[in-house]
């Protein structure tokens, strides 16, 4: 008997999905031609007319989990604040209407203990926040009476600093009892009553090359407006802005689906990242906050380098030996991250910046979480925080992930490179231009084809199974994933420079025979010819700093951004390039995308879900081209607005 070919039924139709522009599935399941009614035991009688509203629960039934069982001994169980030995008996089997008998595990996820801090506090939590508001309140005032808007340290920030840290502490606070629709409520009812009303009235067709034109608008309103400084000339910019439309049409024509381009997200996405560092580089407001960032990170290095004068002697962290003086501080700021990951300021923020690019740029949840976190926390652990949805995401997904984490840098080399002199304003601006960059240029490079899982939700889901037992395990668990994070990087660097010393050894030796003597034939000489071009495009002026600037670009997508920022700050061979090549090569160095990191992407998202690693192999080197242009867009940008250049070349200074 012939089976009916469902596929080529003219009623075959899909129940309505939100996204469009998606590839139709022809499983004869999806055909809403073949859908049916039943009794459900669950369901009632209003659910059997199509209203049944979705509903989660815990704890209903004892299936076992994909989680092997915990040993006695283990911390796991000890985190879950079970007791060491059995737990509480269940019934030897158990009935289910629709399963059947079946025997339960003997565990039982309740807590036997009384926790008689926690019932405390969660008692009286109004008046622990109270006397913490009005603690720092008085705090503020007092600092405004004695000091004006004199800063009493003498930094250039004055009075944002403890302005900024009493408003957060103020709305984190108050945000434990209003809802924070108080304040989305009105900016909604702003936003759909001005922008969405006057683009209403634009016709569908001309939507996109109308937005398109105001960001072509604001790009050269922006950058030609100001005046000319010694070498950032109009002509300089001319060729920043050229070097950014050549990236954009590269990723376009090498598009994996071209016709699938949402333009809404790569206009928005470079209009974002244009207004980020317009805030940073030219208003004074950005400045300071900016600026207030960075200062805390280099004091993050003092507090570091007591720890190993403890260790050693007050003299060595004069040294400026990077095992001494580096090294130190990225095993604290680690235990400090974990620290604040614990008690949940980290995810909080996170969740914020993610919230904002998943309505302004329309990306699915998953992929805003990551690209929120990967400034914050790396390229492997900001996949962790979406570790359930691993498993379920579409191609572009998988794409957009990785190019987040190859397209910025993490908090934990953050403090390194500002202790190697690197500006630290110029790095932490760099890695938040980078977040709008990286899923703007990931769309275009592979545009979204498939349905997504977290299409229209923005979630970054709880993971209690490695969370800490308290503030002092978190903290220690950072100290030892710290010093992990610093033996890497520290085995990595002593590797990766040997190894290049060998090969510019062979090479100079080969290069002899062909009378390639001045300069020698080394692997910094070829990459710095092949990457040219992209120095010219940026920007860098025509005087005898491209090369030089091509051979940091080079050493960096080949090596790492450790080695060049090094050669960078230290160097000889570099000390006299100009402000402007130096700010641009600042910008364009910050960035994961080597050939090492690939090994990392592709090892962290394998190990989160084996099934995928194929899929993620095949787009690694995709992403990494995407992560590596998305870094060099905002090295375009800031050749663009950056009038100062010497502000943001000089090491921070801390305060």
């Amino acid at each position: 008997m012939a089976v009916p070919d469902l596929t080529e039924s003219k009623s075959h139709s899909h129940n309505p999905s939100a996204q469009q522009n998606v590839e139709k599935n022809n499983d004869p399941a999806l055909n809403t031609a073949n859908e049916h009614t039943h009794t459900h035991l669950h369901h009632t009688a209003q659910a059997e007319r199509g209203r049944d509203e979705t509903q989660f629960s815990k704890g209903t039934t004892y299936e076992d989990s994909n989680i092997p069982s915990q040993d006695p001994h283990d911390q796991t169980l000890h985190r879950r604040h079970l007791p060491d030995g059995p737990g509480p008996k269940l019934p030897a089997t158990v009935a289910d209407t629709e399963k059947g008998n079946f025997s339960p595990d003997n565990r039982s996820d309740e807590d036997p203990r009384t926790h008689t801090f926690s019932s405390f506090y969660l008692k009286y939590r109004i008046y622990f926040h109270l006397f913490i508001w009005l603690l720092f309140t008085s705090w503020w005032i007092a600092g405004l009476i004695l000091h004006g808007r004199r800063d009493p340290m003498g930094s250039r920030t004055g009075w944002l600093k403890p302005f900024l840290l009493w408003l957060v502490i103020t709305l984190r606070l108050m945000f434990f009892y209003v809802p924070i629709t108080v304040i989305t409520k009105p900016m909604h009812f702003v936003w759909n009553n001005t922008a969405v009303r006057i683009v209403s009235f634009v016709p569908d067709k001309l939507k996109i090359p109308a937005g398109a034109t105001i960001v072509v608008g604001v790009l050269l309103i922006g950058g030609f407006a100001s005046p000319e400084s010694v070498d950032n000339t109009r002509d300089n910019r001319a060729v920043s802005l050229f070097g950014l439309a050549v990236i954009i049409f590269v990723m376009w024509a090498t598009s994996k689906h071209r016709k699938a381009i949402k333009w809404h997200t790569v206009i928005v996405g470079m209009l974002v990242q244009f207004i980020i560092a317009l805030f940073v580089l030219r208003s004074g407001a950005g400045y300071s906050i900016f600026s207030f960032v960075s200062e805390l990170a280099r004091d993050l290095l003092g507090f570091a380098n007591q720890g190993t004068s403890f260790l050693t002697d007050s003299t060595v962290p004069k040294l400026g030996w990077f095992l001494v003086g580096v090294l130190p501080a990225i095993i604290f700021f680690v235990a400090f991250v974990q620290l604040l990951y614990y008690w949940g300021t980290l995810q909080w923020f996170i969740q914020k910046f993610a919230v904002f690019f998943f309505w302004s740029m329309r990306v699915s949840g998953a992929e805003a979480v990551v690209a929120a976190a990967s400034p914050f926390i790396g390229q492997g652990e900001s996949a962790m925080l979406i570790k359930p949805f691993v498993a379920h995401l579409t191609q572009a997904e998988l794409h957009q992930i990785m190019t987040s984490g190859f397209a910025t840098i993490a908090g934990s080399v953050l403090v390194a490179y500002i202790s190697l002199g690197v500006n630290g304003q110029a790095l932490i601006s760099s890695c938040v231009m980078s977040i709008p960059a990286s899923l703007a240029i990931s769309k275009l490079r592979y545009p979204e084809t498939e349905e997504t899982l977290t299409t229209g939700r923005c979630v970054i889901p709880d993971d209690d199974e490695d969370r800490a037992a308290n503030s002092l395990h978190a903290f220690a668990n950072g100290a030892w994933l710290g010093l992990k994070i610093a033996g890497m990087i520290l085995a990595t660097l002593l590797c990766i420079i040997a190894f290049l010393g060998l090969a510019d050894g062979l090479l100079t030796w080969w290069g002899r025979y062909l009378n390639i003597n001045d300069p020698p034939l080394t692997v910094e000489l070829i990459v710095g010819y092949i990457c040219y071009p992209i120095a010219f495009l940026l920007g860098v002026p025509r005087n005898g700093d491209l090369l030089k600037v091509g051979q940091l670009i080079g050493t960096k997508l080949i090596l790492n951004e450790f080695v060049a920022y090094t050669k960078l700050q230290s160097d000889p061979a570099y000390a006299d390039l100009s402000p402007r090549s130096r700010l641009i090569a600042t910008y364009a160095l910050c960035g994961f995308a080597n050939i090492g990191s690939l090994g990392t992407q592709i090892g962290v998202l394998s190990q989160i879900s084996p099934g995928r690693s194929g899929d993620v192999s095949r787009l690694a080197v995709s992403a990494l081209i995407a992560g590596a242009l998305s870094t060099l867009t905002s090295a375009s940008i800031a050749g663009l607005l950056v009038t100062d250049q010497a502000a943001f070349t000089s090491p921070s200074t801390a305060s």
